[in-house]
């Protein structure tokens, strides 16, 4: 359930007076979870400019490494805003200090282990460890996931403010569900959520358990899960197991 957000399509020229940082967001917002080569066409296409704007764009973060040309013509996103990106405050910070109780949990476990901070009304995964022969999941670090039906989505929006939480529940197919769901957070400081795989291959449904990276002042830094197929057992373990790797994380960060 990850994915770079794509612009909608529009036609024609770019709206007047459009700056051109949002013509440059707009093509890097065209490449998605498949980290393949665009040509300029399809980039011009995704973004919704003309194929004459989205060359000169284009061609201008190539020249600062924000994109690259294969020999072939096609555009990938370039190593530079990984630099940039592993740079950011509330990802590499949190990282830093969730990181080894993260290989605590994935070697216990043998399977996914997330980390995720919120972004708005969306939960952006920072870090993710997998065991080789864990079962085939969507995410992808630096992709996006939604606050209502992910685990660790759910751990972050129980601790969102008060707009943003009521944003959630206006729009969640199940209310009562996210309600629920969010009032254990913040009673037991853990959930567990169960849904169906949105992977063909793989089990047919995945468990999640995930429990918020607290501040002392009760604010979300970040949230941390467990994503594994369900076998339908109440996982005790693995709520001790989140909810203790959550403090312990907090704790480390001095916040």
């Amino acid at each position: 359930m990850s994915g770079t957000r794509v612009p909608s399509r529009r036609s024609g020229r770019p709206q007047h007076g459009e700056p051109i940082l949002e013509r440059a967001f707009r093509i890097l917002g065209a490449f998605d979870d498949a980290c393949e080569g665009l040509p300029l066409h399809a980039i011009a296409a995704r973004a919704g400019l003309p194929k004459s704007t989205a060359s000169r764009i284009a061609a201008q973060l190539v020249d600062v490494g924000a994109l690259e040309r294969h020999d072939n013509g096609d555009f990938v996103v370039g190593l530079q805003l990984l630099e940039v990106a592993s740079l950011a405050p509330r990802g590499h910070g949190l990282r830093a200090a969730a990181l080894p109780f993260m290989q605590d949990l994935h070697q216990v476990t043998r399977q996914h282990i997330l980390l995720a901070v919120r972004d708005g009304e969306e939960a952006v995964l920072v870090e993710r460890l997998s065991a080789r022969d864990a079962a085939a999941v969507d995410y992808r670090v630096g992709g996006r996931l939604p606050l209502t039906r992910t685990g660790i989505g759910i751990a972050l929006l129980a601790h969102a403010p008060d707009q943003v939480r009521d944003g959630a529940l206006a729009g969640a197919a199940d209310e009562s569900t996210l309600r629920r769901l969010m009032a254990t957070v913040r009673r037991d400081g853990v959930c567990a959520v169960t849904v169906p795989n949105p992977l063909r291959t793989g089990p047919p449904t995945m468990s999640t358990v995930a429990a918020p990276i607290l501040s002392r002042r009760g604010d979300a830094v970040g949230a941390l899960s467990l994503v594994a197929p369900d076998d339908g057992e109440p996982q005790v373990a693995a709520r001790v197991a989140l909810r203790t790797a959550s403090l312990a994380i907090a704790r480390s960060m001095g916040i």
